[in-house]
């Protein structure tokens, strides 16, 4: 029913997470409302700039603009090298990055494991940060994976290869939000904040 152009529109949005067909359409047809402003070939020409102007980090795989030897944060010779961060996607870096309670270095796994979606260690950058903890003086190893089955299940599976290692294996700690209150809290949480009480000081 709808042009082809259109509808292919519609399809590409479509394929983008949380972006549903409706919500798909309704972008598609803004744009061609606002096609005056220009707005939809600066989309396009960000998109490119986008694939060409940014690729992983060799040495942590976080993303980095193309051309540069490492990221910024590898870069950086103030941050503290005997701490490694590990989590599950570059967009995890600038959430840590924002507490600026944390001067270590990061090493992104690109996901987590998930047997459902067919994602096994060997799809992941886990090999890779094997073998960056043989060759670097680390002292402790950060599991920032996401608190979910899939995030515990790669924490598991870390752990485990980490074992034999000389070095300090811990996890973010996790419990209740500021703000929230008990009787709203999940039972995985609440157990979660009672395993990892402090004492008072």
């Amino acid at each position: 029913m709808l042009p082809e152009p259109i509808q292919r529109s519609i399809d590409l949005f479509a394929r983008l997470p949380g972006i549903g067909p409706k919500t798909a359409a309704r972008l598609v047809f803004y744009l061609l409302r606002t096609r005056e402003s220009g707005l939809s070939e600066k989309l396009g020409e960000a998109m490119a700039a986008l694939m060409e102007g940014t690729e992983t980090c060799p040495v942590c795989f976080n993303m980095m603009s193309t051309g540069k030897e490492t990221c910024r944060i590898c870069a950086d010779q103030n941050r503290d090298r005997h701490l490694i961060c590990v989590v599950e996607e570059p967009l995890d870096v600038p959430a840590l990055e924002r507490t600026s309670g944390y001067q270590g270095v990061y090493h992104v796994l690109q996901g987590a494991l998930s047997p459902v979606e067919g994602v096994t260690p060997d799809d992941l950058k886990i090999s890779e940060l094997i073998q960056r903890l043989k060759e670097e003086e680390v002292k402790e190893v950060i599991l920032a994976t996401n608190p979910s089955m899939e995030g515990d299940a790669t924490a598991m599976y870390l752990q485990g290869q980490l074992s034999g290692m000389d070095l300090k294996v811990t996890r973010l700690a996790r419990g209740l939000p500021m703000g929230g209150d008990l009787e709203y809290a999940d039972q995985h949480t609440l157990l979660r904040a009672l395993m990892g009480r402090q004492e008072m000081d």
